[in-house]
């Protein structure tokens, strides 16, 4: 029996003596049409108590909840509003400022670099959409979130920084793409104003969740407009005294690329830049791109390459879904879906100019910061793959771009280590409100500001293998700023050591060599001790319902 019955039995039970006392002094001698009046009196009186011990218990609950949710607020501090831009799959280098595709316009992006701060070395802690956005969310790694492939379910009491947000007076609104603990739509905690989707979503034609009401758009509505539609409604219409934070999560980039029918064609032109290492796995019925053989021998020849070491993997994976002799069961070509993505990209530049200009319009442009950021990277052909997961520099480093003009001085650029561990820490700081001690990233505000303070010298890396994409194995590893090693695990092959100063483009694994040897095993027991001093040392298994679908085994058990 529960203690709020326990209780409740016990009041009623002092009510019921009282009331006898009371009747038997009151009523003595008098009539029976009022004892029946005392009567009823005892009866409204129990339930009276019943419905007050109700409530108090749920708010005894509430509050218990919500006590869980504690924190400590620096002194002095002004909660600053805050917009949280997030796409899918945009990789790092593909903004047009970085110079990285020559015919890539960007003018939004550029301008949240040119006016703020570019994170040059962003990374995530994994390179997949749901635990990603999971780290966002909570300031944890995949392994502590639990969250650690796109099917994993989410854990009740995951605490995100929004429901801090809220709880310190925030007006708060998620618009877009959840996809984190499970494909469906419904509301989460921490937000006032909800607008979403199932799963993927759907690039045109979308069906929202609308504050738990259904939303089906027709006439070839285009998700990214409709979704900065709704923010924008949102901005305009919010509480306007209170601090306030939104945030805007894209289904764009995410394959198959689908840009805005204004968009179409705009690089139908545009020369495909293929990387270095695209052609080092492959056959002699491999795949050219259009490329005559000499033009690709020039491209491998001019590389210092270590042919011998590139994991057996990756050589297996150029014909799968994730590599490029194989894309999607051989659905798409290459140079189509490079321009398709550079093409969906622009909506999402075009959606940070319209949040920028609202801002403007209000006198709200110096004060709001605004945060661009992927939730991974994408390969393009690089070591002859497509897709993330893996832990190779396009896969698991991300654009981010922070803009404050009050805050930020104009063209900063930022070259410590960030990831996506840090990205609640930082907003909490910019609320007033101390990190919580269930996080493990930290806040960069300083390091916006100008200011030096202690900060990491490497990053680790967790990827843990999916039943659904067989092809990469579970991946472990650590990033300095000049070497990173990476810890195939799972799998009967070679684990990888680069020299990223000398070695750029990963294609010369020094795994074997004697004089990398000390440093490989540093770089490894770093990498074993921190999963053992975050409890992350435990593989995660769970029960595979369906049978196996990649074109090797699809339909076997």
């Amino acid at each position: 029996m529960s203690q709020h019955h326990d209780t409740t039995e016990s009041c009623l039970a002092c009510v019921d003596i009282l009331l006898d006392s009371y009747l038997a002094n009151s009523c003595a001698g008098r009539g029976k049409q009022t004892r029946t009046c005392m009567k009823k009196i005892k009866m409204l009186s129990h339930l009276i108590l019943l419905c007050s011990s109700s409530i108090l218990f749920s708010c005894r609950k509430e509050a218990t909840k919500a006590d869980s949710l504690q924190f400590e607020r620096y002194d002095r501090v002004t909660p600053r509003s805050v917009i949280l831009i997030l796409s899918d799959d945009h990789r790092y280098d593909f903004m047009g400022f970085t110079g990285k595709v020559s015919d890539l316009r960007t003018p939004n992006m550029d301008r949240l670099a040119l006016e703020g701060a570019h994170c040059v070395n962003a990374f995530v802690s994994t390179a997949l959409c749901s635990p990603s956005r999971a780290s966002i969310l909570t300031g944890q790694y995949a392994h502590t979130h639990t969250i650690v492939d796109n099917q994993a379910p989410m854990p009740p009491d995951l605490k995100t920084f929004p429901q801090y947000l809220q709880r310190n007076g925030y007006a708060t609104a998620f618009i877009g793409k959840w996809h984190m603990g499970d494909q469906d739509d419904q509301p989460q905690k921490g937000f006032d104003h909800w607008v979403s989707f199932r799963g993927q979503g759907d690039y045109y034609n979308p069906t929202l969740n609308v504050d738990g009401k259904k939303v089906e758009f027709r006439d070839s509505a285009y998700i990214t407009d409709v979704l900065t539609d709704y923010a924008l409604n949102w901005l305009k219409n919010k509480t306007p005294d209170r601090p306030f934070f939104l945030y805007l999560s894209h289904k764009a980039v995410h394959a198959n690329f689908s840009p805005a029918t204004r968009h179409v064609r705009t690089y139908a032109k545009t020369q495909v830049q293929y990387p270095p290492s695209m052609f080092l796995t492959a056959s002699d019925t491999s795949k050219t791109f259009g490329l005559s053989r000499n033009q690709i021998r020039n491209e491998t020849t001019s590389l210092k390459v270590n042919l011998q070491d590139i994991p057996d993997w990756v050589r297996k994976q150029r014909y799968s879904w994730h590599g490029v002799d194989y894309m999607y069961d051989n659905t798409i070509d290459f140079n189509s879906f490079y321009k398709q993505y550079l093409e969906t990209l622009l909506g999402i530049d075009e959606s940070i100019g319209q949040l920028l200009d609202h801002l403007k319009s209000v006198g709200l442009d110096k004060s709001t910061l605004v945060i661009y950021m992927g939730d991974n990277g994408f390969s393009f052909g690089e070591h002859g793959l497509i897709d993330k997961r893996h832990m190779y520099e396009e896969s698991m480093r991300i654009p981010l771009l922070v803009w404050c003009p009050e805050l930020i001085v104009t063209n900063t650029k930022i070259s410590e280590m960030v990831q996506n561990i840090d990205i609640a820490p930082t907003i909490l700081e910019l609320a007033g409100i101390k990190k919580p001690e269930q996080m493990q990233g930290d806040s960069f505000v300083p390091l916006l500001v100008g200011k030096e303070i202690p900060w990491r010298d490497k990053v680790f890396y967790e990827y843990y293998w999916e039943d659904a994409f067989p092809q990469t194995p579970s991946i472990f590893g650590v990033r300095t700023d000049r070497y990173k090693y990476v810890f195939n695990h799972g799998v009967w092959g070679i684990n990888e050591l680069y020299d990223l100063q000398s070695d750029p483009y990963e294609v010369y694994n020094q795994i074997r060599d004697p004089g990398y040897r000390e440093l490989a095993q540093k770089l490894r027991d770093e990498m074993w001790t921190w999963l053992d001093s975050t409890g992350g040392s435990q593989i995660p298994l769970k029960r595979i319902l369906n049978p196996k679908n990649d074109h090797l085994y699809r339909g076997t058990y």
